[in-house]
């Protein structure tokens, strides 16, 4: 491949949702305050037709929603749309390929870093970026992050959602287990493990290659003990103290863990928590509706006592989580830019995102503050910590600039098998630390 790519999916590919009960029209709608400003003119190509490409649904309403909005501009427009839908892990393959090959798709809604590493194969978006902004309510930190060139004011992606990895927990056996909810102290968080494992319902975290949730734990263990990949400046910073520090906390957190960890996959956690086998792990939204929506009294009783909460801050000033983040794109080939980005703009108003926003059950968050007043964050109190997914400053690659060394790094699992080394015994803290700098230098001097 000729890009080095961020590893995308799997972080909650485990378990499609039912539309069902949780469809948008089961909801009560509701306004979402916008400011009255006027948008940014496109004058649509005579004759012009689109191709869409983006990420597969995971989530069923997510598909449904989306091809109606797009049926809407349709009928708005007159402008025909195909929308392909490719599986989480071919798209990094289908994203390269369009790009250097300057042919495929006039929209491609890609995920978070995408934009930077072809940025000088994307259109600037920074006019419509701008309007919807103004609009409603400004643009949550990760989107600024993902949408804008580095240290610019230039947006080269139009950032449309993100989902995020809490701790899921059951309530009863946390309170068996001496607490009241998940602590904020990286010691107490510790300490609510081990009384987990104590009282037979261990926690699980991957340190595989399980896809998202590997890389979501491996991240979490960096940031909240202060440390990141690399500086500001894109120097890498894997040989640290602070990075010692988070690998000694790792290998104590291992020992609580429910064994065979090392070898889990993307959709392992949801099992071992449905079955009962722990009592908490790091997940999306997947597990609690998979067992909620479940036709199954024994599973409905355990989304009962299901609940979630940000992962612990350590040393960080917020939850030290980033977000799964849905990217749009329009590429330089197309002929059709103008189209292409009326039709971003309008599956971003509020007639069309609220009932995709709200039909996906909040899985994919929104990336502009005023839809933090859909009806969904209000349907269930159990989603509230999902709703400020992009609302953080943590990204892949933290805390330098978005390049393809950093989704080099990411690709190729090197601080997650900085960690693996450490927990398993196979190396000692100050020799992974050294191997992970050496191996992330070699990307960032390519």
């Amino acid at each position: 491949m000729t890009e080095s790519r961020t590893r995308r999916p799997g972080r909650r590919q485990a378990m499609a949702l039912g539309a069902g009960v949780f469809a948008a029209g089961a909801l009560p709608a509701r306004a979402i305050t916008a400011a009255d400003v006027p948008p940014p003119r496109h004058t649509l190509e005579r004759g012009a037709r689109l191709r869409v490409l983006r990420p597969a649904k995971y989530i069923d309403p997510d598909e449904a929603i989306f091809n109606e909005n797009t049926r809407r501009f349709t009928q708005a427009t007159g402008i025909e749309v195909r929308v392909d839908y490719v599986n989480w892990p071919d798209m990094p393959v289908q994203v390269a390929v369009a790009f250097n090959t300057g042919q495929g798709a006039d929209v491609i809604i890609g995920f978070g870093p995408d934009p930077h590493l072809y940025a000088d194969k994307v259109t600037e978006m920074t006019d419509l970026a701008g309007y919807l902004g103004a609009k409603y309510g400004g643009w949550y930190d990760l989107a600024q992050v993902y949408g804008k060139k580095f240290r610019t004011e230039t947006w080269l992606g139009l950032p449309m959602g993100g989902t995020t990895g809490p701790v899921v927990y059951r309530r009863s056996w946390v309170r068996e287990a001496g607490f009241d909810g998940i602590p904020n102290d990286l010691g107490e968080f510790l300490r609510l493990c081990q009384g987990l494992k104590r009282i037979g319902h261990p926690c699980g975290f991957a340190l595989s290659h399980a896809p998202g949730d590997a890389p979501g734990y491996a991240n979490w263990l960096l940031w909240s003990h202060g440390a990141a990949l690399t500086d500001e400046e894109g120097k890498v910073t894997l040989d640290t103290p602070a990075v010692a520090r988070a690998l000694d906390y790792a290998r104590a957190m291992q020992e609580t863990m429910i064994p065979g960890t090392m070898a889990w996959n993307g959709a392992s956690n949801n099992r071992a928590f449905v079955a009962g086998e722990i009592g908490l792990t790091q997940n999306g939204v997947s597990i609690y509706y998979s067992l909620k929506t479940a036709g199954d009294a024994a599973q409905n009783a355990i989304a009962a006592d299901t609940d979630h909460a940000e992962m612990p801050h350590g040393a960080a000033s917020k939850a030290p989580e980033t977000a799964l983040t849905l990217n749009a794109m329009v590429p330089r080939y197309t002929r059709v830019p103008n189209a292409a980005k009326e039709y971003i703009r309008f599956m971003m108003e509020a007639e069309q995102y609220d009932p995709w926003l709200t039909g996906c059950l909040g899985y994919w968050s929104q990336p502009l503050k005023a839809y933090g007043q859909s009806a969904v964050w209000s349907s269930d109190p159990k989603l509230r910590v999902y709703r400020d997914a992009m609302d953080t400053p943590f990204y892949e690659g933290f805390r330098g600039p978005i390049t393809a060394a950093a989704g080099a790094v990411a690709e190729n699992w090197v601080v997650v098998d900085m960690f693996a080394r450490v927990v398993t015994g196979q190396q000692r803290p100050a020799d992974s630390m050294r191997e992970a700098q050496r191996a992330a230098q070699r990307w960032y001097r390519s």
